[in-house]
This record gives structure tokens, sequence and C-alpha cells, in this order.
């Protein structure tokens, strides 16, 4: 058995769409002609992922991402490449493929509106055709671990997003699938349930050594379940590696964040700005960063103490989310 639970080589995806002018006679015309316009969204990537690994897969919108993932879950055909998962090429063989994945869209539900999630919970027992002693096990492990013991026998319209989305995570692992392919999972959650999202997700993938693709632009979630991450850009993958990977080869630098009621010196202030990268400008709030080796962050600590009345300030690390910017900003020159 290979070690890989995902092996994709040289895959490429182009979109073909039709172009036309504007108004009536560009729309009469299209009827007859009309322009072909190619779109490359896959530019020959490679990567592999072990199995029992959990993976962030991250990039700006239109970087590719999603087309992947519908690639590796085979809802959508590659122009050319190969994928292999868990032994499945998926979109050739997706009936028996699809009893060995699970998915979350944070977008899109599996879970029936109008009756409670346990009652989505026995019809998937039946369709995915689990045991019943072991969907029993798992679905007492999963409801007591996500707390939602009791609010899972509620009509899923009752629910919060939170709770909504706790029972979601159960519909997709109660057949105890070796891959699973998260898309924003915790969008519009509150903090408290994403914590205990992401507790469960690394205690199954613990008991279950369960592959994990977690697509998302929430850099916390990132950072919480991954060691391992792959960013894509414009179709090609820019870096694949581990975190701490990206942090020594990225985090050469200092943010100082600070917030303040006023400006004593605004020509002063304007200046220290321009020695770094300003990442958030907001009227009374400011982070920079700057750069360790070029600026001595102490100083200009002091310097801004003197020509602003700073109520609070901190001075850190880069976040992974800024270092994510900017490796997207230094494509773009």
């Amino acid at each position: 058995m290979s070690g890989f639970a995902i092996v994709v080589k040289e895959l490429e995806k182009t979109y073909k769409s039709y172009r036309r002018g504007k108004g009536f006679l560009q729309a009469l015309k299209s009827l007859f002609k009309r322009e072909t316009v190619y779109s490359q969204a896959l530019k020959g990537i490679n990567f592999s992922i072990h199995r029992g690994e959990i993976v962030g897969f991250v990039g700006p919108n239109g970087a590719g991402k999603s087309t992947t993932i519908k690639i590796l879950s085979g809802v959508l055909f590659p122009s050319s490449g190969s994928v292999d998962v868990i032994g499945f090429v998926p979109w050739l063989q997706r009936t028996k493929y699809v009893a060995n994945i699970g998915a979350v869209f944070g977008q899109k539900s599996q879970l029936w509106w109008d009756i409670p999630p346990v009652d989505s919970f026995y019809l998937s027992k039946g369709i995915y055709k689990i045991p019943d002693t072991e969907f029993e096990k798992r679905l007492e492990t999963m409801s007591t671990i996500l707390k939602v013991k009791e609010v899972m026998h509620r009509p899923t319209r009752d629910l919060s997003l939170g709770e909504r989305m706790k029972c979601e995570f159960i519909m997709a692992l109660l057949h105890n699938p070796q891959v699973l392919f998260l898309d924003e999972p915790t969008i519009g959650v509150d903090a408290l349930a994403k914590e205990e999202i992401r507790e469960f997700l690394l205690q199954i993938n613990k008991n279950y050594k369960t592959t994990v693709i977690l697509t998302t632009h929430d850099m916390e979630d990132i950072e919480e379940l991954c060691k391992r991450i792959i960013i894509i850009d414009d179709g090609t993958i820019i870096f694949d590696g581990s975190l701490n990977d990206i942090k020594e080869k990225y985090l050469t630098c200092k943010t100082v964040d600070f917030q303040f009621t006023s400006v004593k010196d605004k020509r002063k202030l304007a200046s220290l700005l321009k020695k770094g990268i300003v990442l958030e400008n907001k009227k009374w709030f400011k982070s920079v960063r700057f750069e360790k080796e070029q600026v001595n962050v102490p100083k200009v600590v002091d310097e801004l103490i003197k020509c602003c009345n700073i109520i609070d300030f901190t001075v850190h690390e880069s976040r992974l989310e800024h270092v994510i910017k900017e490796i997207y900003r230094q494509r773009q020159k």
C-alpha cells in the first residue's frame, strides 16, 4: 500500500467560454458566430499528500483552489494530467470513490433543512450501509466531542450556524472516510465553535488517521490544524512545505500594532510608516511590518511614542495571514 493518500501529477484544467460584444446586434451575431475564449485554471501542478496528513491548501480568489478540490473530489474532469486518491481516479470511479471520501463546504449543506440532523445521520447510515454497532459508536463519540447530543434532535433550520456546522462534520465523517475535503468549513462560525471544531478534527485525525485537505482564507485554522501548507496562485503551486519552513523563509521582520488617540507630529508619523509596510491603516490604529535587518524596531517604537498619543501597542512576529498576503503581493510585481 502506498504511503500517499493523494498523488497529483502535471494536472491541468482549461475552461472554454465564449465572448461577444455589447448590444442587440452583437447578441444576434453571436447566434451564428462566437469568439471562443480559453482560460487555464491549472497549469501542470504536482503534489503528494501522505496518509493521515492534514494539509492547508491556500491561495487568493481565482488561484485554482476550488478547481483542484473539485477534480480531487470527482466533480470535474481535468484537461490533462493524473490524479490518484486512495487508489481511485476520482472522475472515472466516482460511484465507488465517494464511499471513501467526505466533504464539508461552508457554503453548502448536506443536512435536510426541515428535519433534525439526527434523521439525516440515519439516512446517511442507510446510504453508506454503515453497520449498526459502528454507526452508534461513531455517532455517540462525535456528538459528545462536538457537544451536539441535544441540539441534533432539533430541526436543522432552528440551529445556529455553529451548531449546524458541527452536525455537517458528523454527517461527513459517519461513514469513516479515508480522505476529508474541507472548503471554508468555519466561515462565519463564532470563536468558541471554531475552537471546538478544530479540536474535533485533530482528534478524528489522530484516532482514525483521516487525511484532510483544507482550503480556507482563515489562517488561524491553518496554524491550528496544519503542519504543512501548499500555496497556489494563478494555477501554479508557488510554495509547498511546512509552516516552519515558510516562517523561516519569510518571517524576517517584526510587526508593530499601535492604537492612538491623536498625532503630535503628522510628518514624523508619515516618515516612520514609510520605513515599513503598512498592513492595516485605520484612523486610530496602524499595523506596520518592519524588516529587522533594515530597521531598528525598538528605536521606531520609541519615536512612535513621541509623535503619537499611543494608548496600546504590541510588537510581534508577523502573522501567517500577513506573510501569505506578502507572497501574493510579490507575485503581482
